[in-house]
């Protein structure tokens, strides 16, 4: 490994200890029109998600009818107690000529895994707080993809425009320093680290609400980071989610590509600004496994209390599209998947 990189590495798994928070790869399951929060039932929902998780993720996962840690034969995370189901939009180039391709995704700093994304459960930085692990049944949703106003990005959800595929010099701290809200406006030499971190209080009582987003909110005062106590509507402290997607936009760097409007970016919903930035999460892990990993204060990607698979058994669980699109890895496409006919 390069130096600078293995230093970055270095740092993380350093910061990673330090707050008491698991920092795992799982690659890519699948590309697919499907979102069972959204959409549920519906094969060919309104744009692409890129998935990562267990494998009996499909358009309906009702609550009592699908357990994913049943229901699945594998999982894509390297943890194999972890059937959850993690997802966001795909990211698309649009060149000059109006045609459009996927933007891929790489493995993150230090993890050896394929495309997908890096998924943390962070206990937080009070070590004597008790953190309630998510029971079956629970899902949750952040961001809108409907916004297009930057001042409605919820906070956690930012873009890091790389210098370098080894990610230095370090930017700091998730949606600081240079961290924007939309898609960076320059060409970016080792591509985007897009996080996507969700509430981290509950009330205690619904695994689901009918916007996805009420039964859970943000701390009623301070943030996370600074210990801050949950709300009496939301008393529950649980753990904070976060995705990083490194997205390699490094072969889209040549300005001379770009279309005249200038930003030649889209999320798969036909977001142009980026502001749309949103995530999807449906917990799946097997037993109490979460719970001993909280209660362990596990961190990293090893943890006693914990099963960990080999990164190629992760790397080899992947799941067949259901909605059997072009998604635009080796060919240019005239429209994004599902947007067909709209003007973007």
């Amino acid at each position: 490994m390069h130096y600078k990189a293995f230093a970055t590495a270095l740092a993380a798994a350093q910061l990673t200890a330090a707050q008491e928070l698991m920092r795992f790869g799982c690659s890519q399951l699948t590309i697919d029109r499907i979102d069972p929060l959204v959409n549920p039932g519906v094969i060919g929902s309104p744009h692409i998600h890129q998935i990562i998780g267990g494998n009996s993720f499909n358009a309906s996962m009702t609550p009592g009818v699908l357990d994913p840690p049943t229901k699945s034969t594998c999982t894509s995370c390297t943890y194999s107690e972890d059937f959850s189901n993690y997802w966001t939009a795909s990211a698309y180039f649009k060149a000059k000529n109006g045609t459009f391709k996927r933007v891929p995704q790489v493995a993150n700093i230090g993890l050896n895994v394929k495309g997908g994304v890096t998924v943390y459960y962070i206990r937080g930085y009070q070590s004597q707080a008790k953190v309630t692990a998510f029971k079956p049944g629970f899902r949750m949703l952040v961001g809108d993809p409907a916004n297009r106003d930057a001042k409605k990005v919820p906070r956690g959800l930012c873009f890091r425009c790389e210098a370098n595929m080894q990610q230095t010099p370090f930017g700091g701290a998730p949606c600081t320093g240079k961290d924007v809200p939309g898609f960076p406006t320059a060409p970016c030499g080792g591509g985007w680290r897009v996080t996507v971190t969700f509430p981290s209080c509950w009330d205690g009582k619904n695994t689901d609400s009918p916007s996805h987003k009420d039964h859970v909110t943000y701390p009623a005062s301070g943030s996370f980071e600074s210990g801050g106590a949950c709300p009496s509507t939301h008393p529950v402290k649980i753990p904070q989610v976060m995705y990083e997607v490194m997205f390699d936009t490094r072969q889209f760097n040549n300005k001379a590509d770009w279309p005249a409007t200038g930003q030649p970016f889209y999320w798969s919903h036909g977001d142009n600004t980026g502001y749309g930035i949103h995530g999807d999460y449906l917990f799946g892990w097997k037993g109490d496994a979460l719970q001993k990993a909280m209660d362990g204060k596990c961190s990293g990607d090893r943890c006693a209390p914990l099963q960990r698979q080999t990164d190629a058994q992760a790397i080899a669980c992947t799941k067949s599209q259901m909605s059997k699109d072009n998604i635009g890895d080796d060919t240019w496409l005239t429209s994004m998947p599902g947007m067909e006919g709209m003007a973007v």
